[in-house]
């Protein structure tokens, strides 16, 4: 990684070189550049009040709804915070809560036909993204990256279980 030269010395030419070739910096600049493209998009089409960290939230609810718990174990957010969460969504309009049938202690978190239409309109917009990184990098390619991103993500998930 870096040249022993001195172990006190710092080379900035160096750590600029691999900074710049930082598999997270990467996926972090691209995730900017992929948020900072679509929520204009979103608002726009008038989901004013939507960010693009909702999705996190959003797209780990089930057809047939999704416990609070749940949904915060597949977002990585505590109990708590999903709650909160839950909270800002379904005053924003996104989603609906019933009580659990099954216990009495916790909720079902569905979509509302706000929700799906944002997704509706989030599937015009991200293939605007795509359509813009095809012109890039071509169809191909992207095809290639979206693969290998899906098998490193499926593999290291399955390796967390």
């Amino acid at each position: 990684m870096f040249a022993e030269t001195d172990k006190n010395s710092f080379d900035f030419t160096q750590y600029q070189a691999i900074r710049d070739r930082s598999i997270g910096r990467l996926f972090w600049r691209l995730k900017r550049f992929t948020s900072d493209f679509i929520e204009p998009r979103l608002h726009a089409k008038g989901f004013v009040d939507f960010k693009m960290s909702y999705l996190m939230f959003l797209s780990n609810i089930e057809e047939g709804g999704t416990t609070n718990n749940e949904l915060a174990k597949r977002a990585c957010v505590t109990k708590q915070m999903m709650s909160k969460i839950v909270g800002l969504l379904e005053v924003e309009g996104y989603i609906y809560t019933q009580k659990n049938p099954s216990d009495s202690r916790s909720s079902i978190i569905f979509l509302n036909e706000r929700g799906k239409e944002l997704f509706v309109s989030l599937k015009d917009c991200m293939q605007e993204a795509r359509d813009k990184f095809d012109g890039i990098v071509g169809h191909d390619r992207m095809e290639q990256v979206i693969e290998i991103m899906a098998e490193l993500v499926n593999k290291l998930e399955n390796d967390e279980q």
